[in-house]
């Protein structure tokens, strides 16, 4: 059931739309940057800024910062939201859950198959940045100033904190695919979950730029998003990053759990 799960979502063109559509933004923002003068220059301005000017292949981190506080969390909502809901709205959830399989065996081949989307996702967002930075930028040996502290990384540290940062992403995407995959199995209609989701992480949002909210700033869910960045520190600071990792596995966790609980028990009609 999970391999007819990816190749359903897989062999969807609006699934490689929806991708494109995301690597759309970064090719465009590495252009300006390269044909304009709005940039600093190299070793003036941000040291991750100058440094990705400096060297195309730092720009892969630089094309998920820019997805990753809307776009790519719209892509996954509307992805993890579809995966019960849809099926419901297109009248086929009673003949899928007809076949001996079950409900839990279904949600988890649905589960894999949106992690499975926001993994390649993240990847293919990394590895477009990656082509376009080294084609528009200089590709050079790492030398003094690439790290956000302003120190030198040598090209083993790079790869190794690059990977970790997209793993970071990637978890961080997971708990939007929770939400959306429990708003799923709550409604018929796959724009009602795919909104709920958004709904909550706009709420986040705007929650931690207000003071009066900075009690409850520590448990939001996109409070350490961007917390991948101090991967790029010399040394790396892990606190924001592990309590990230955390509190991301805490709303899986929870999510999951309840998404599970409501839709083993629900009563299917459609």
């Amino acid at each position: 059931m999970i391999g007819v799960e990816l190749r359903k979502l897989f062999g969807r063109p609006r699934t490689w739309v929806t991708i494109a559509v995301l690597n759309a933004l970064p090719v465009l923002v590495a252009v300006l940057l390269q044909l304009t003068d709005l940039a600093p220059r190299p070793g003036e301005g941000p040291p991750f800024l100058s440094a990705v000017l400096t060297n195309g292949a730092l720009f892969p981190l630089a094309a998920l910062a820019i997805v990753l506080p809307l776009f790519l969390p719209i892509a996954v909502a509307v992805v993890a939201g579809d995966a019960v809901a849809g099926e419901a709205q297109a009248g086929t959830l009673r003949y899928l859950l007809a076949r001996p399989a079950g409900r839990t065996r279904l949600l988890v081949a649905k589960l894999v198959a949106v992690i499975a989307f926001v993994l390649v996702t993240v990847l293919v967002v990394a590895g477009v940045g990656y082509v376009v930075g080294t084609t528009l930028f200089d590709a050079q040996p790492v030398g003094g100033g690439t790290s956000v502290s302003g120190t030198s990384l040598s090209q083993q540290e790079l790869a190794g904190r690059s990977l970790m940062a997209i793993g970071y992403v990637t978890v961080s995407m997971l708990g939007v695919a929770a939400f959306g995959l429990f708003f799923s199995t709550l409604t018929d209609s796959p724009l009602a979950a795919a909104l709920g989701a958004l709904a909550v992480l706009v709420t986040s949002s705007l929650l931690f730029t207000l003071d009066a909210a900075s009690p409850i700033a520590p448990y939001l869910p996109t409070r350490y998003w961007l917390a991948f960045v101090d991967l790029f520190r010399d040394p790396i600071l892990w606190r924001d990053v592990v309590r990230g990792l955390a509190l991301q596995g805490v709303y899986v966790g929870v999510l999951l759990a309840a998404a599970w609980a409501n839709f083993t028990t629900k009563d299917v009609t459609s």
